[in-house]
């Protein structure tokens, strides 16, 4: 009973302690400084000047004229009506305002995300809804858990073959429809194949209009480099190059089209109005099939972490692409992008990310303030409650058009050319991304890639640079000096002792002395130690000592704890010739003192 009250008691004691350790940890979090570290509109808000209101109007303005061709056009390529697109392009602006930390980055529908939408909607657009509900809280977790540093795993080569792939296979996906060929697949060998074997299906109209739009929209990326007076009329006109194709496309396929036929084949009908803010659906019907919600995340599978993965990635990216000088708190960034794929699909959008076209109009434009966001909203909601009976008239080649000039600028070629240069070894992971994200999936070709990344690490770290060179002392005195100029791990202690036992073997009959040199041996393992020590008896049995030149003392410490007599090894003098002559015999008796104390920790 006594044994049972003092546990009681201790309990009763301790608890006050874990109380105000809890009250303190909340008190923190409710500090003005952690409110404005997770809602970053606090710090820019109070100093916002209205003449940024005009500026971050018209930037807001000119994004949401060519969000709105492209969230009908990455809608289509998630396999979707093209109303969620839409519906993608404007509640994310609105949650990036309070959350996000770069005034550039536009958040909503991408490319790279309709793509990889597109293989899991299953016959229902809930699947890509739920999706976008699950992968936000992924991502705010991710967030939360400041898992930010996990996107410095991904090297720049994967991601340049992941981003070349993507663009590579959209672009080919829109080829039947640049042409007017009727097609159902997005995928890269299924849309040449298609557009190959159905050549006689060619719809002129549709085939000269997107070819035109297509080399016009190339063309007007450069009106603002044209010299003259109104700088900022071509500017604008550059940056309005998609907003102004659509407009003429509609123009074009209303005037030439009769009661009954339409010029041009057309995305179809958009369904008007805003979208109402209800739950994300987690059960669905498929071809009058009740499908819960277990079974819907089953069919989700792997996207639930390939596309909060990808999504967290470009996003990033873009972020730091236009943070002009200032450091990206990728952590936050997440919570920002976890949020608003959260609350986008409360209005049945789509996964979201940042948008690099989009953000580079963005900054283009001037923009001062996250706000520029609410007026990209504010267009996108108004397209949907009074122009999409307009937007009906938008002819396919339009849309293709757009994204294939969108397509052939995604891609980093100069960044191609400088991993060729700097190391010619990085574009293996490069290559292998590219030819499986293309022929394989895109989420497949991000692990493939990242894969070969860490075995060229572990093999590194396997293989590090060991230079065995001989000395002669004394005339009659030969030693293998081992140089290991990097730190060793488990993975190459094998690796360091085959290598000097291959050398001594070779040259046995002259080398007397093998000596490792430690300066650059920071810290080492339980398994470097023991072959350390198996290391010695192996060259004991060739007749050649075995001695540890000026290591570290923390690395010598675990040697030592192993097996106490290993102290004798490990020698600390200016030069070789004090080895081999004995002339440290004395600072060899006091390290081995030292040993028992602290020099070498025990």
């Amino acid at each position: 009973m006594s044994q049972v009250k003092d546990e009681d008691d201790i309990y009763h004691e301790k608890l006050p302690n874990v109380c105000d350790a809890v009250k303190k940890s909340a008190k923190n979090c409710c500090t003005p400084a952690t409110a404005k570290k997770f809602l970053p509109i606090i710090n820019w808000l109070p100093k916002y000047e209205w003449k940024f209101l005009i500026q971050d109007f018209v930037a807001g303005l000119t994004v949401g004229l060519t969000a709105i061709p492209q969230a009908i056009a990455y809608g289509t390529i998630a396999g979707l009506n093209p109303q969620y697109g839409l519906y993608s392009a404007f509640m994310g602006c609105f949650i990036y305002i309070i959350f996000g930390t770069c005034k550039d980055v536009t958040v909503g529908p991408t490319a790279i995300m309709a793509l990889m939408v597109q293989t899991n909607v299953a016959g229902s657009a809930d699947y890509a809804v739920l999706l976008c509900f699950l992968s936000g809280i992924v991502i705010l977790l991710m967030g939360i858990l400041n898992l930010g540093v996990l996107v410095q795993f991904i090297s720049i080569p994967v991601t340049t073959g992941f981003t070349m792939a993507a663009a590579i296979t959209i672009a080919s996906g829109q080829v039947n429809n640049l042409f007017g060929i009727p097609s159902s697949s997005n995928e890269f060998i299924e849309s040449w194949v298609n557009f190959f074997t159905h050549l006689n299906k060619i719809r002129r109209n549709d085939a000269i209009l997107g070819v035109v739009t297509l080399i016009v929209l190339i063309l007007m990326r450069k009106v603002k480099d044209i010299p003259c007076s109104c700088k900022m009329l071509t500017q604008y006109i550059s940056l309005s190059r998609n907003a102004l194709a659509v407009i003429m496309g509609i123009i074009l396929c209303y005037t030439l089209s009769d009661d009954n036929l339409l010029a041009f084949s057309v995305s179809g009908e958009i369904v008007p109005g805003i979208p109402s803010f209800k739950l994300p659906p987690f059960h669905t019907a498929v071809n009058g099939t009740y499908v819960g919600f277990g079974e819907m995340v089953q069919e989700l599978g792997a996207s639930l972490a390939s596309i909060p993965l990808i999504s967290v990635l470009e996003s990033i990216a873009v972020a730091k692409a236009f943070s002009m000088g200032q450091i990206v708190n990728a952590s936050q960034e997440m919570i920002a992008l976890g949020i608003a794929n959260i609350m986008s699909s409360f209005v049945s959008s789509m996964p979201i990310t940042g948008s690099f076209t989009r953000t580079a109009i963005n900054n283009a434009s001037g923009v001062k303030t996250t706000l520029g966001g609410a007026f990209t909203g504010i267009v996108v909601l108004m397209t949907l409650a009074f122009l999409t009976k307009t937007f009906y008239y938008i002819p396919k080649a339009t849309l293709a058009a757009i994204i294939i000039a969108a397509m052939l600028f995604m891609v980093e070629y100069e960044r191609i050319g400088e991993i060729w240069h700097s190391k010619k070894l990085d574009m293996v992971p490069f290559l292998v991304t590219l030819l499986v994200c293309v022929f394989w999936t895109l989420e497949y070709g991000m692990v493939c890639g990242m894969g070969v990344n860490m075995l060229f690490i572990l093999y590194k770290s396997a293989r590090p640079k060991i230079v065995i060179t001989t000395e002669k002392l004394q005339k009659d005195i030969e030693i293998a000096v081992v140089d290991v100029h990097e730190n060793l791990t488990y993975s190459s202690a094998e690796y360091l002792k085959s290598k000097v036992v291959k050398y001594v073997a070779t040259y046995r009959q002259s080398i007397e002395m093998v000596v490792i040199r430690g300066e650059q041996i920071y810290t080492i393992d339980s398994t470097v130690a023991l072959n350390i020590l198996g290391l010695k008896k192996d060259l004991a049995a060739l007749n050649c000592e075995l001695v540890c030149w000026n290591w570290q003392i923390s690395s010598a410490g675990v040697v030592c704890r192993l097996h106490h007599d290993a102290r004798s090894m490990f020698k600390f003098s200016k030069t070789l010739q004090e080895i081999v002559t004995g002339e440290i015999q004395e600072s060899t008796t006091t390290i081995q003192s030292d040993c028992n104390s602290t020099t070498i920790p025990l």
